[in-house]
């Protein structure tokens, strides 16, 4: 929870290409006090069967900037290996050659100030993903 000096961060993730939350996505947290400040490892989570992430770590006093690193690989790994054991045909990761995700991870660095809530929405899916700032 955000106090009058410090900033506090949720998430949640959608997977866009199955139209649901995505279960099971590692989650880390970083924060860093000032652009030319080293970046600090505050955590991290696991996404819930909600696509959310709960247990965030509070963000230190002086806190600036945070960012999220998102590993989406390991979570599309896990939904090609269904897809294929269901044999769904023209799924994304069976219709083009190459790796079935094209992004691994992804970062997503924001400024913040002190006394606000900021809650980030991933939209997932195995070619592209969007980000904004929510509610």
């Amino acid at each position: 929870m955000s106090t009058s000096t410090t900033a506090s961060v949720s998430t949640h993730i959608l997977d866009t290409s199955a139209g649901r939350p995505a279960e099971g996505v590692a989650v880390r947290l970083a924060a860093r006090g000032g652009a030319a400040a080293d970046w600090q490892t505050l955590g991290g989570s696991a996404t819930d069967a909600d696509g959310r992430c709960k247990d965030l770590p509070a963000l230190p006093e002086g806190t600036t900037h945070v960012r999220l690193d998102f590993a989406v690989e390991p979570y599309f790994e896990e939904q090609s290996a269904k897809k294929q054991a269901d044999a769904q045909q023209d799924a994304p990761a069976n219709r083009d050659s190459g790796p079935g995700v094209f992004f691994p991870e992804v970062a997503i660095t924001f400024a913040v100030v002190p006394g606000e809530h900021y809650h980030v929405p991933l939209l997932l899916n195995p070619f592209g993903y969007s980000v904004y700032r929510g509610s």
